[in-house]
């Protein structure tokens, strides 16, 4: 499932803040409770590689995340290039 960052500003108190979700959806502001603001950016986090001891791992976030990422292993590369190259290279259905 996709997985993103969410970056929003509020349109009655100014103040920025972030959420994850499985969607680009809109937010209520936690500062203020302002309803229904939109995302004025977004990361896709649905894939992501982290270095370990003996190279990077690919991970993916599972088809059956709901309130977190809930992300999986998909591979071992040693180098982030490679990583990179197999997370784009393969379904991401």
């Amino acid at each position: 499932m996709a997985w993103f960052l969410n970056f929003y500003r509020c349109d009655t108190c100014g103040r920025i803040w972030t959420g994850e979700w499985s969607c680009t959806c809109d937010d209520e502001c936690p500062h203020c409770e302002a309803r229904d603001m939109s995302p004025f950016d977004s990361e896709n986090l649905t894939d992501i590689v982290a270095k370990d001891a003996d190279g990077f791992i690919a991970f993916r976030s599972s088809d059956s995340a709901e309130h977190d990422p809930d992300y999986r292993e998909v591979g071992r590369f040693p180098t982030r290039e490679q990583a990179e190259e197999f997370l784009v290279s393969v379904d991401t259905a």
